[in-house]
């Protein structure tokens, strides 16, 4: 697929990847559609900073725990743009807890943002997609769905589950729409991580570094614009880690 003016979602697009991401697609040529919850600033920042670039973008809020509001912020894209022609599913949430203190609205945050919020932003996307003859979902993952962390039950099983979904999405959504995930390893560790816990994830990789946006966002580019054969695929993007 050539992403020049192909209409791009990419949520949890204000900050982090999702920013690296949204940016990178926006520099081939896509129209994006920049997903918030929380980062408004930041989000109407990448929006500002496409537009100097002579690119088009525009923020969107949606709270992904919510089916509703992500069904209006999916209507509210389409009526913006017209289309909607590639979904990245970016936006997630990682955080550390021990089982023992695993509450049921830990469990729900994570299913909902990690696991169901991709589905059904899938679900009302791909309807677009599938009108226009064409589209590519995105999701991205973590080697922990294969190979959980201790201390991340629920992050563990939503991204088990994403992987799931990915190769269900396919076989639902073909032939039109190609659905993939990039299994993540350390890239662009949590902001409280000090020295000592990132080498301690750099050291574990077998490449003996950190992966960065850029290696990300060139996995992105290869499952848009390098290839409409793969779907139903994970690509492992963890440094061996999960070897190690």
């Amino acid at each position: 697929m050539d992403l020049k003016g192909k209409v791009t979602l990419v949520t949890g697009a204000g900050r982090r990847l999702g920013r690296a991401i949204a940016l990178s697609l926006a520099d081939r040529g896509a129209i994006l559609a920049i997903h918030y919850r929380n980062s408004r600033a930041q989000a109407e920042a990448v929006v500002a900073q496409i537009e100097h670039a002579g690119g088009r973008a525009k923020p969107f809020h949606a709270n992904l725990e919510q089916v509703g509001e992500i069904e209006q912020m999916t209507a509210e894209v389409l009526a913006a743009f017209g289309r909607i022609d590639v979904l990245i599913n970016s936006a997630s949430i990682f955080v550390r807890k021990s089982f023992e203190e695993i509450t049921e609205r830990d469990w729900d945050v994570n299913l909902d943002t990690n696991l169901k919020a991709p589905f059904f932003l899938s679900k009302f996307a791909s309807t677009a997609m599938r009108r226009s003859g064409a589209g590519k979902i995105i999701n991205l993952g973590d080697w922990a769905g294969i190979r959980p962390y201790k201390n991340y039950v629920p992050y563990s099983v939503s991204k088990a589950g994403l992987i799931g979904l990915t190769r269900a999405l396919a076989k639902a959504l073909a032939p039109e729409v190609q659905v993939n995930c990039i299994a993540l390893g350390p890239v662009m560790p949590p902001d409280d991580y000090d020295a000592t816990q990132i080498d301690r994830l750099r050291n574990a990789t077998l490449t003996k570094r950190l992966g960065s946006p850029e290696d990300v966002v060139r996995a992105v580019l290869f499952l848009c614009e390098g290839t409409d054969y793969a779907t139903g695929s994970t690509l492992m993007l963890e440094g061996g880690r999960i070897l190690n």
